[in-house]
């Protein structure tokens, strides 16, 4: 009974402070104790009992702020007489820490301020222990303590502050966008977490609606080009908004969407420019723009001409960056034609709204009046680009063309033509200054120019610094002034094996530098000595080819390397043009297949591309010729005296020593004795060898060198062959070679080391060569003695 009559005061206490929430404030729960064990260990009747009423839910205020410990609850078993021998124990979330219990009397008590926002509820667990034993008298049972919720936590805008657009003119009520507000309140729990909207700042524009937070504009016809932008602060408060309620704000930035509402307009209705009349095609002449207040899309506009007479010498177009109407020079002006223009053109907008035609055209109007002014214009040609035709036979002298140019201006002075020298730097034409006839001044040749560009210029006689320029083309026209010839230098040959009939390795091709209006047509033959040759013979291919075939088997190398077939080429021209070249065919060791192996002692073809016969033989004497001569020279050096060398390809070791001074003479070096290159001729015919030069060995030197004197016949061989090698070098100029060597002067007991004058040479021989070697003779004849006979 005592058990029950503190419950029911807890009851009553608990229902005075949570009254709206007595529903799930409280709930008891009932269970059979177990069999208890008495304090001498004795078992206590087995009867079972009914366990005795304990709370499962308890309640506290969040956010207590009072000095002492909050009274939670109390915990109580029937079982406990008073007599302090049971002993309370609490364990769970938050036990100990949070929350303490009276082990004697099972008060509950909270010792630190709770978050409801941080935790809502403890789960914890109690017993009723002996204190003697520390057995339980009751089993162990679980209750909660809820955290109570108070309005603590004012709303917030998580996702602002808010950016929105909405079109200008639009209709009242139009969305704008929708704010959001949270409260961390229960929402579950009194009206800390129902909010409510209103606007701050923003009216009489936009409104919003309290409960769902949606801004709508308020205001019909707001013109984004009086305002463009709007600021709005919007509020929300919890408790319903009632006195007492938290709040919260953010700012929403509306910015109104332009729309084609606005037509454009010229700020002038005439507009007057003037107008170089030397001003060139496609430029600018002017610009004019309408005013626009839309931007984007709706303002873009198009610009177009009306009418007036200027219709066809201007046109305007649009500047996509400005807007701006570029008036632009269709055609060339003259103000001695025409001095004045005037044009009506229209602005208007590229997309037009439907919903706003009633307010009137999107267009406009404006006359634009265009003043030429005059100018000293060069003299102007007829034509800017002539074209005349001339044959490459003209003679110099000949009339090509003329041109014709004016002065354009009212003066009309008289003009006077020239050819632009850098136009025409081989000087092939000349032009009459006064009437302007051009004429060759020079032969023509196609083949090198087929196509003549000059420029020529007209000046004015009373303003020399106005000139006026045309493009002249003169195309030369061919005749058939060049002989065909091979298209490359062929290198044929035949195989020892070869049968009669047998095609030679190449197909013969011929080119030619003309260019006749019925393409080329080629005559391939041998000539009339190479007709009668027996080994091999000419077919024309009539395709403009032709081929060599053998006329028998069986050639040798042994018996012929090379042999060679002539062949003319003729053209098909009027008069018809030809060349003979001679074709060289080398005998060569083939395979069963006709493939060359060999072909051993192989002379260089003699090909003569594109000459007459008689410029054949001409090329050949004068290479025969040529021929002469070098042998002749060859000769001629290889007769001067023989070095002393005892052996031709004797390793020359040179030893070089440099000083910074000059002179001393033997003191100098000890690298070689001076005494050989100072006595040199005393020393070339000491040390010849007697057994070769018996009859000219002096008396009284001795027939063997001795080592110091080898030493010097070493340093004068090596002098000779240096000497020999320039003697006999056919590519050294025409003029003596400098050779230093440790000494200089002319006054040198070695005498000169010149080529020109290291010998004497008797050229007599060169008359027992015949006549064709008698120039030569009489060359080197009057070079010996001053003036030889003939």
């Amino acid at each position: 009974m005592e058990c029950l009559c503190i419950l029911s005061v807890l009851c009553m206490f608990v229902l005075s402070l949570w009254e709206e929430s007595v529903s799930e404030a409280m709930s008891l729960n009932s269970v059979l104790l177990p069999q208890v064990l008495g304090a001498a260990g004795d078992a206590v009747s087995n009867q079972r009992r009914r366990r005795s009423w304990v709370w499962n839910q308890f309640f506290v205020l969040e956010e207590f702020t009072g000095e002492e410990p909050l009274y939670v609850g109390k915990l109580h078993s029937d079982l406990d007489k008073g007599d302090g021998q049971v002993r309370y124990v609490l364990s769970g979330e938050g036990a100990t820490s949070i929350f303490t219990i009276d082990e004697n009397t099972g008060d509950i008590h909270a010792t630190k301020r709770l978050d409801r926002e941080q935790q809502a509820y403890y789960t914890l667990r109690a017993q009723a222990r002996d204190r003697n034993t520390n057995l339980p008298v009751e089993p162990e049972s679980q209750f909660i303590i809820k955290v109570q919720d108070i309005n603590d936590n004012e709303p917030k805008f998580l996702d602002g502050p808010y950016t929105a657009r909405v079109s200008e003119r639009s209709p009242v009520g139009t969305s704008v966008v929708t704010v959001v507000a949270t409260d961390a309140d229960d929402p579950t729990y009194g009206n800390s977490a129902r909010l409510v909207y209103s606007i701050l700042q923003g009216q009489p524009y936009f409104s919003v609606e309290p409960k769902t937070g949606v801004v709508r504009t308020a205001l019909p016809d707001m013109d984004r080009e009086v305002r463009d932008q709007y600021l709005l602060v919007i509020q929300a408060k919890d408790m319903i908004g009632q006195m007492g309620g938290l709040s919260g704000t953010t700012s929403v930035t509306v910015t109104l969407i332009d729309v084609n509402d606005n037509p454009p307009r010229f700020p002038r209705k005439s507009y007057q420019f003037s107008v170089p009349e030397s001003l060139l095609v496609s430029a600018v002449v002017a610009k004019i723009k309408a005013l626009d207040l839309d931007v984007g899309p709706n303002a873009e506009m198009d610009y177009r001409i009306l009418d007036g007479d200027g219709l066809g010498t201007f046109r305007i177009l649009t500047d996509p960056n400005t807007q701006e109407g570029l008036v632009i020079l269709h055609k060339t002006l003259d103000f001695e034609t025409k001095s004045s223009y005037t044009l009506r053109v229209e602005a208007s907008n590229r997309y037009v709204d439907t919903r706003f035609l009633s307010v009137g055209p999107f267009s406009d109007l404006a006359t634009v009046r265009l003043l030429v002014e005059n100018v000293d214009e060069p003299p102007v040609f007829s034509s800017s680009i002539s074209q005349m035709v001339i044959s490459e036979a003209a003679a110099v002298g000949t009339d090509v063309g003329s041109v014709t140019a004016h002065d354009p201006d009212a003066t009309s002075s008289p003009v006077r033509f020239s050819i632009d020298q850098r136009s025409d730097v081989q000087r092939y034409f000349t032009i009459d200054s006064s009437s302007g006839l051009i004429r060759t001044n020079r032969p023509l040749d196609r083949e090198t120019s087929a196509l003549h560009n000059i420029t020529v210029l007209a000046t004015e006689s009373l303003d020399p610094s106005q000139v006026g320029k045309a493009v002249v083309l003169v195309s030369v026209t061919d005749i058939n002034d060049n002989a065909p010839s091979f298209a490359i230098e062929y290198q044929l040959f035949v195989c020892e094996n070869s049968k009669p009939g047998q095609v030679n390795l190449s197909t013969l091709s011929a080119v030619d530098r003309d260019e006749p209006e019925n393409g080329h047509h080629f005559l391939f033959s041998l000539t009339t000595e190479a007709a009668g040759n027996l080994n091999f013979t000419l077919r024309d291919n009539k395709d403009n080819t032709a081929s060599v075939l053998t006329r028998r088997g069986g050639f040798l190398q042994r018996d012929q390397l090379v042999h060679f077939v002539t062949v003319v080429i003729s053209d098909s021209g009027s008069p018809s043009l030809s060349s003979t070249t001679t074709l060289s065919v080398t005998v060569c060791d083939c395979d069963l297949d006709g493939h060359r192996r060999s072909c051993s002692q192989r002379a260089s073809p003699l090909l003569v591309v594109g000459l007459s016969t008689a410029a054949t033989a001409a090329v050949l004497t004068c290479v025969l010729t040529l021929l002469g001569v070098v042998m002749v020279t060859v000769v001629i050096r290889h007769r001067k005296r023989e070095p002393l060398m005892m052996n031709d390809e004797r390793e020359i070791l040179e030893n070089i020593v440099r000083y910074d001074d000059e002179g001393g003479g033997e003191e100098d070096t000890e690298a070689f004795d001076m005494f050989a290159l100072r006595h040199l001729n005393q020393t070339i015919q000491t040390y010849q060898d007697p057994d070769l030069h018996p009859d000219h060995h002096p008396p009284g030197l001795p027939r063997r060198p001795q080592p110091s004197m080898e030493k010097n016949q070493l340093f004068q061989e090596f002098i000779k062959d240096r000497l020999q090698e320039a003697d006999l070098d056919l590519t050294a100029p025409p003029y003596d070679s400098l050779q230093t060597y440790a000494f200089e002067g002319s006054g040198s007991t070695a005498e000169s080391l010149s080529s020109l004058n290291s010998s004497e040479q008797n050229y007599d021989f060169l008359r027992e060569w015949g006549p064709r070697f008698r120039k030569l003779a009489d060359l080197y004849g009057n070079h010996k003695g001053g003036g030889g006979s003939s």
